[in-house]
């Protein structure tokens, strides 16, 4: 037993370990062994520096730097700047204002359509009720004018009232008015034209009106309109 206790094992393989500045260097994460330093061979030194200038962000490859050769330093200034040049401001100011005057164009000729159209109905509207008002005075009249001039109408109605509807270029207006006392009523605005067509016959050496077929033009800026309508006198139909 105490043979065996002097007898020497065989001794295990020993590996080197790396001096204390590789084991420093391999703690930061910049340690490269001898045998990569063999094998670069001159450039380790550079792809050294070239990592830690990819730790700062600040890297370009050799291969790129020397393809891009003595501009690679203007590149790299220059490569994060941006902005816009007084060229390309102004040429943009002058497309925004082409662009906000014909939008302006667009909008006016919108409002316009729109305020021509209302007016237009306004009068349509005002015209086909001063049309209604005369034609059911026609058909009920007791009797009506046949030697009035075609710009107006005159009867009497059935209430016995003796009116007289008048049109008057000169103002392009219609009016009602009571014979009696001579008070005019405006009814319609903005007509061009206006004729009462009547349609007379001779009953017992007397002249009669059967029908009276009226036709009204208004006009709202460029835009016209006509209306017709017709009444027959049931007085008169026997």
């Amino acid at each position: 037993m105490k043979n065996m206790r002097n007898k020497t094992c065989p001794a295990r393989p020993r590996f080197d370990a790396p001096p204390r500045r590789e084991r420093s260097r391999k703690i930061r994460g910049t340690y490269e062994s001898p045998r990569d330093s063999a094998t670069r061979g001159p450039q380790a030194n550079v792809w050294r520096a070239v990592r830690s200038r990819k730790i700062r962000g600040t890297c370009d490859s050799p291969r790129d730097s020397a393809a891009r050769g003595p501009q690679a330093n203007v590149w790299r200034a220059t490569k994060y700047k941006t902005g816009f040049t007084i060229v390309e401001l102004l040429i943009a100011l002058a497309i925004s204002g082409i662009l906000l005057a014909s939008i302006a164009v667009a909008i006016n000729a919108s409002a316009i359509n729109y305020r021509e159209n209302e007016n237009m109905f306004k009068t349509v509207n005002s015209t086909r009720q001063a049309l209604f008002r005369m034609t059911t005075q026609l058909r009920t009249a007791d009797a009506v004018d046949p030697n009035a001039s075609p710009n107006q109408c005159s009867m009497i109605t059935a209430d016995g009232d003796d009116i007289t509807y008048q049109y008057r270029s000169a103002d392009n207006t219609l009016y009602l008015i009571t014979n009696s006392d001579g008070q005019e009523y405006l009814l319609c605005e903005n007509v061009t034209a206006m004729t009462f067509t009547k349609n007379t016959v001779i009953e017992d050496a007397m002249i009669k009106v059967k029908s009276v077929q009226i036709t009204i033009t208004v006009q709202i800026g460029n835009t016209q309109r006509t209306i017709s309508s017709a009444a027959v006198i049931r007085r008169n139909l026997y």
